[in-house]
């Protein structure tokens, strides 16, 4: 997506397929940069929007928006651009002070996207070992209900692995338990409703 924004690429020339036959928008480090570059403002943020709607995008084949995990420009961009968001937050009492920010600006934006927003909130490296993991868990869906996954994405090594490996989980390691969360991930999505299968 960095392209889009600092070299004017069109977002036909920047969609990746997946292999499990979704389009995705990748992200990139230089995103980082997006915010001091471009500043804020309604034009910034609902460029994505109007590159999706320019190019036809938004008729045909779902879309994938790959974010950087900070509340900025791009982040936002992306929430105007789309129709729901998935929001990882690891089992740490940090990341879920962060979910807490990220709902109240959901919330906020109700009123200017006149919608609001469909949103799952997946719990990432989970430990069934530690209780401050089941805690955590248990507060989030006392909060959020069942906007909370019910699969939780276990921590395993072959996640922490598959990005030196420049390569999804799938790729790397297809048979761990890291490989088998996602799946299970992508099940529960797609009989929620939340998403539509592509197989």
């Amino acid at each position: 997506m960095f392209g889009f924004y600092q070299q004017g690429k069109p977002l036909t020339q920047l969609l990746r397929a997946s292999t499990g036959g979704w389009l995705v928008i990748p992200a990139h480090v230089e995103l980082a940069k997006v915010d001091t570059q471009f500043g804020k403002g309604v034009n910034v943020l609902n460029r994505l929007n109007h590159g999706i709607v320019r190019e036809n995008l938004n008729t045909g084949r779902p879309i994938l928006i790959d974010c950087c995990p900070m509340l900025g420009v791009l982040s936002l961009s992306a929430i105007f651009a789309a129709d729901r968001v998935l929001i990882p937050v690891s089992a740490d009492y940090l990341a879920v002070k962060g979910l807490q920010q990220a709902d109240k600006t959901l919330r906020a934006l109700e009123h200017v996207l006149k919608k609001r927003v469909a949103r799952r909130y997946v719990v990432t490296r989970f430990d069934a070992r530690r209780k401050l993991s089941h805690q955590l868990v248990g507060e989030l869906e006392a909060e959020h209900g069942e906007e909370i996954c019910r699969t939780r994405i276990t921590e395993n090594v072959a996640l922490a692995e598959s990005p030196m490996a420049r390569k999804d989980v799938f790729a790397h390691a297809p048979e761990s338990k890291g490989a088998q969360s996602y799946d299970a991930l992508v099940e529960e999505l797609v009989q929620t409703g939340f998403i539509e299968s592509r197989a």
